[in-house]
Formats: C-alpha cells, sequence, structure tokens
C-alpha cells in the first residue's frame, strides 16, 4: 500500500507536489497553532472560573463563621459544603447542598489539610453529575469550604472552538492547495517552456542543418528561472556552435574527397592511357617507347607529390596522435636565403629581393617544414603573376615573434577570394587548368605547417600588391 502511494506520488507534476507538500507543512502548522489556541483558551476559561469561585467562597466563608454552615447556593448547578478535617477524616457539616455523590468534594478537602496548600483547586467527574472544578479553602481553623462548580460551559466553548478551528483550517488548507497549485503552475511555466523547447530540438533534422531554431524565450520566474534559462540557452548557443562545426566540418570533408578524387582520377586515367600508350609503342613503333615511358614517369611523379601533400595534411590533422614536425635549432634567416637562391635558379624571370638582417634568428622549427613553406610561398608568387614581376622577402623580428613577408606585385587577389585561399584544392582559376599550377593544396600545406609550430600566415592583397605574411614565435 505505502509503495502504490509512493509510486503514485512520483507520477505527479511537479506543481502537484508543492502544492501536496505545502498542504502537509500547512496541516501540521495548523495543528500546532490549533493546539496552541485550544490550550490558551482553557487556562484562560479556568482562570476565569476560578476567579468566580473565589470570590463566591468569600462570601460563603463569612457565613461559615456566622452559621457553621453555607446558607444560600451561588449559582445553578453549583455545590458548596462545609468539613470538618481531623487527622483522620473529613466530617460533612449538615444543612449542605452536595450532590448524592459527595466523596470528591471530601477528599479535596482532606488533602487541603494534608498538604498545607490554601487554596487547592481539582478537576474531578462527579457520578451522574458530570466534570465540575472543585476549590477547598480554609474558612475558620479545622474548617474546611469546598465549592464545586460544573465545567459544561467550558467544555462546551471548547468543543465551539475545535469545530471552528477544524471547518476554518480545512477550508483553508483547500484553499492553500487549490491555489497555491495554480500559483506554483503558473511560476513553473517557464519550466514548461523549457521541457518543450527540448522537444523541438529532438524533432528538428540535423541532418542538413546546422543551426537549432528554438530557444527558451525569456518570462516571468524569479531570479532562479532565469538562471536555469540563460544556463539552457548557453547550453543551446554551444550544441549549436557545435553543430555548426560539426556541419562545417563534414562539408569541407566532401570536398576533400571529391576534390582529392578528381585530382588523382586524371594522373591515374593519364597513367593508364600512357600505358597503353607505350603497350602499342612497344609492339608497333619501338622508337616512341621512351617518349610514353617519360609521360608515364612524369604523371606517377605528379600523382606522388599529391599523394604526399595529402598524407601531410592528414598527419598534421592528427597532430595529437603523432608529432607532425621534428623541432630543433635553426636560424630562419638562413632558410629564407636557401629558398631565395633556389628560386632564382628555378624561376629567373622574376627578380628577387631578399632584405634580412646581418644577426642570424634562432627559432626552435623543422627547417624542412619551414623550408617547404618558404618554397610554397615563393613558388605562389611566380606562378600566378606574368613574367618580369618583382617578387621581395623580407625576415624581421617583432616583439616575441618572427615574421617573414613574401610580396609580389603582380595584379593581386580578388577579395572574394582571399579568404579561400587557405583552403585545400582552392584555385582561383576556376576552370581547374594545370597550365599555371598544381593541385591547389600548396597554401593548405604551407598554413597547416605553421599552425603546427604554433604560428599564423596571413594573406593582404590588393592592384599592384599581394603579401604573405608568416609569423613564427621566438624561443624561449
Amino acid at each position: 500500500m505505502i509503495r502504490r502511494f509512493a509510486e503514485t506520488y512520483r507520477r505527479l507534476r511537479l506543481g502537484t507536489r508543492l502544492a501536496l507538500g505545502m498542504g502537509v507543512l500547512s496541516l501540521v502548522v495548523f495543528a500546532v497553532v490549533g493546539a496552541s489556541l485550544s490550550m490558551y483558551m482553557r487556562g484562560y476559561l479556568e482562570r476565569q472560573l476560578n476567579d468566580q469561585m473565589k470570590l463566591v467562597q468569600i462570601t460563603q466563608s463569612k457565613d461559615v463563621t456566622a452559621y457553621g454552615t453555607v446558607q444560600g447556593k451561588p449559582y445553578y448547578g453549583w455545590y458548596t459544603a462545609s468539613y470538618e478535617v481531623s487527622a483522620d477524616s473529613a466530617v460533612l457539616r449538615k444543612p449542605a447542598d452536595v450532590p448524592a455523590d459527595a466523596d470528591e468534594l471530601a477528599t479535596v478537602a482532606e488533602a487541603l489539610q494534608a498538604s498545607g496548600h490554601d487554596p487547592l483547586f481539582r478537576t474531578a467527574h462527579i457520578k451522574g453529575k458530570g466534570t465540575y472544578r472543585l476549590r477547598a479553602c480554609e474558612a475558620e481553623p479545622g474548617v474546611v469550604l469546598v465549592t464545586a462548580a460544573p465545567m459544561d460551559d467550558i467544555e462546551d466553548t471548547m468543543d465551539q472552538l475545535a469545530t471552528v478551528q477544524v471547518v476554518a483550517f480545512a477550508l483553508a488548507l483547500v484553499g492553500l492547495v487549490v491555489f497555491g497549485r495554480a500559483v506554483l503552475r503558473r511560476g513553473l511555466k517557464p519550466l514548461s517552456d523549457m521541457a518543450h523547447t527540448a522537444r523541438g530540438i529532438t524533432s528538428h533534422d540535423f541532418t542538413d542543418s546546422a543551426r537549432l531554431p528554438v530557444r527558451a524565450d525569456r518570462g516571468n520566474g524569479g531570479p532562479e528561472v532565469e538562471e536555469l534559462r540563460t544556463a539552457f540557452n548557453t547550453m543551446l548557443e554551444h550544441i549549436d556552435d557545435s553543430l555548426a562545426v560539426r556541419t562545417e566540418a563534414e562539408q569541407r570533408l566532401r570536398r576533400f574527397v571529391a576534390d582529392a578524387s578528381h585530382e588523382l582520377r586524371t594522373p591515374l586515367m593519364s597513367v593508364r592511357g600512357y600505358a597503353d600508350l607505350f603497350q602499342y609503342a612497344a609492339a608497333n613503333e619501338p622508337e616512341e617507347r621512351e617518349k610514353h615511358l617519360a609521360r608515364l614517369r612524369a604523371e606517377a611523379a605528379r600523382m606522388g607529390i599529391l599523394l604526399d601533400d595529402l598524407l601531410l595534411l592528414a598527419r598534421l590533422d592528427a597532430a595529437e596522435v603523432e608529432a607532425p614536425v621534428r623541432l630543433e635549432d635553426a636560424d630562419l634567416a638562413e632558410l629564407v636565403r636557401q629558398a631565395a637562391e633556389a628560386f632564382r635558379a628555378a624561376r629567373p624571370d622574376h627578380p628577387l629581393a631578399v632584405t634580412a638582417g646581418p644577426d642570424p634568428v634562432r627559432l626552435r622549427l623543422d627547417a624542412l617544414r619551414i623550408r617547404q613553406v618558404l618554397d610554397n610561398l615563393l613558388t605562389n608568387a611566380a606562378v600566378h603573376t606574368p613574367a618580369g614581376t618583382e617578387v621581395s622577402v623580407e625576415v624581421s623580428v617583432v616583439a616575441d615573434a618572427a615574421v617573414v613577408r613574401v610580396t609580389d606585385s603582380g595584379p593581386g587577389i580578388p577579395a572574394a577570394d582571399q579568404e579561400l585561399v587557405f583552403d585545400r584544392f582552392f584555385r582561383i582559376d576556376k576552370a581547374r587548368s594545370r597550365d599555371r599550377g598544381g593541385s591547389g593544396l600548396g597554401l593548405a600545406v604551407a598554413r597547416s605547417l605553421v599552425q603546427a609550430h604554433g604560428g599564423t600566415i596571413t594573406l593582404t592583397s590588393g592592384p599592384g600588391a599581394t603579401t604573405f605574411t608568416m609569423r613564427l614565435p621566438l624561443a624561449p
């Protein structure tokens, strides 16, 4: 039974449970208040009755002194008697107005003489009459006056008071539960709204959308509910951002797979075609065999470079698992000079100016990978500018970083493409032709390698000046 009640209680809504809890607490408070009020009222009425009996006995004591007994009956239903009390017993003086069962009156008289307390009060039940309040006092030496007053009026008053309390407390309890539940439901409405918002999230399709269109609206509810609403919306913002990042990563992965497939398909088809031509030439035109074999090797080498770049990017993306770079002490200025010499030898149609101080720029870096970044930046400047375009490289130290700037005086990069040049497989040439460049991985590899060193690479471009700026932290 108790278990079933507990299960039913747990299934109730929070507002109902709180209202019932308030009702139980109020019931305890009402019980304490009612009991305290009843005890105070009974004590007050008994004190009034005691004072009334005292006044009556003052008059009756004079009768006992003058006539030996009480002459008159004070009130209807009251009893008064005088007793001669000795060491052994109390003897009633007659005539006396006492009930048929007057043992309680004699007992009170004997108790007064034995205890020495004057006056002495007691509440006793007289057979056939009911509950009476007894007061005993010594009228004269050896004579005790006992007055018995009925307590029916007090009991009736207490019964009426108890009835009024029960009815009033019951109505107050019902009103408290009913109206309290309504107030609590209104106060908990923001929580219901948040639950509705959460259900809206579960029904949202995250397949193609990275944004959550739902938020917990502002409203009443107090500081605690507002704090919960703020935390709830903050959580939604975090989920929203995470979904956006995940969706962007998925879209980039799709583009990466599509571009990689496209880039690998062309050399593979070329390899296959040149292999067929080589087979045909070997059988029919031996003099053409070496030419086809050279083309076959060139396409295989090109595909190998593309695969090497893809493998390097994959290792850089998995930097937490495998260290992508091997750091050692190196001179950045010397690496720039070496890259410049190689560029002049390979690109004599592009004049190159190098600006570097005489002092070495010592850094902790992977010399091979930073040289690859420099080669990529210089090659990019030569590939995308016409012959005769001036290219410059500047090495400097600013604050706590070493800065390398590669600048060309070419036509510049369109503003719409400047944010995309570091994306993998991105080419400014939308036709994806290869007569002016590679696979579109050079700048993506450069950025990933610089980030692996804890640095940054940025682009600023306009007509007549395009600058790639690489910042690497100085060795501590």
